[in-house]
């Protein structure tokens, strides 16, 4: 074995992150079970009082980013650890989309106004030309035909061609 495989190999912290791996594959079955039970609470309540329950939203705004973090970690897009060994998330840390959209409309109300000399220098789009048109092509059998003519003779003008 080379010398940096072997190095890979008896990195006790590759090891260690594997054991967290596991633990946190468990954790995480076991938390898609809380947050499908939540789920069909949540649809019970809805369908006999036609009201959401605001700490169900909460419970399961904070399991759906949990289970984001752990799959986070478990796929080698960050070494943060999930809870316990970081906070447990918050409720607001997913955003519902309409939540996401009031505040993209509070923020850009809130922007500083723009010199229009640099929106105008912004806005210049080039303008594109049409394609020209092509004519249509005409068959290869049909090409011999016209180069076996004479010149001095008439071209044929087929149907297509008396369409346009």
């Amino acid at each position: 074995m080379s010398d940096d495989l072997k190095e890979n190999v008896m990195d006790t912290n590759i090891w260690l992150r594997l054991v967290f791996m596991l633990l946190f594959a468990v954790v995480f079955a076991a938390t898609r079970v809380v947050l499908v039970a939540v789920i069909a609470v949540q649809f019970l309540w809805v369908l006999f009082t036609a009201k959401r329950n605001d700490k169900l939203l909460s419970f399961g705004s904070q399991l759906a980013t949990f289970l984001y973090q752990i799959y986070r970690y478990l796929s080698f897009n960050t070494e943060k650890r999930p809870f316990p060994f970081d906070d447990f998330p918050s409720d607001e840390a997913l955003l519902d989309d309409n939540e996401a959209e009031d505040e993209v409309v509070v923020a850009a109300e809130e922007a500083p106004a723009v010199e229009p000399e640099i929106v105008a220098e912004a806005e210049v789009v080039e303008e594109k030309k049409p394609a020209p048109k092509r004519k249509p092509r005409k068959p290869a059998a049909r090409k011999e035909a016209e180069e076996e003519k004479p010149a001095d003779s008439e071209p044929e003008i087929s149907s297509e061609e008396k369409k346009d």
